[in-house]
């Protein structure tokens, strides 16, 4: 069975969306999301758009900087996307004021996105944060 030309176009955008996340890397986000992009929750005092990440992608670069991300799941229906994917990595730096460990995690991640056209217009992020802290071994100080 082929893809629809609808799902191509989606899979490569929520491709190159995770491949944002991975490489921490925004000139690469801008190219897959609408300029007014929304993330759901957005970071505390964020604008709409790609540069709301980059505070974020510093930090997940300092915490997480081996961070992977396969996609496990992806699901199209019209202009929605829905993603099961699973992130992998070493927290070599401080995490949410959790000292750096060199301890491999690994978590789960749940995404839905609105498409618009070729790009991703609208982010609804969950991230298992609770596994997180059970593989770490601790809560951070300022949940």
């Amino acid at each position: 069975m082929t893809l629809s030309a609808r799902e191509q176009i989606a899979r490569a955008a929520i491709e190159g969306f995770y491949r944002a996340f991975a490489k921490k890397d925004v000139e690469l986000l801008r190219k897959v999301v609408t300029p007014d992009w929304e993330y759901i929750p957005e970071p505390p005092g964020a604008a709409s758009g790609p540069d709301q990440m980059a505070q974020i992608f510093n930090d997940m670069a300092r915490a997480i900087p081996d961070m992977e991300v396969a996609i496990l799941d992806l699901l199209v229906h019209d202009d929605r996307v829905g993603v099961r994917a699973e992130i992998n990595g070493t927290q070599s730096g401080e995490m949410l004021g959790i000292a750096a460990s060199s301890k491999h995690v690994s978590f789960a991640i749940h995404s839905f996105h609105e498409m618009q056209g070729s790009l991703i217009a609208k982010t609804w992020h969950l991230e298992d944060w609770l596994s997180i802290f059970r593989q770490l071994g601790q809560l951070p100080k300022r949940f």
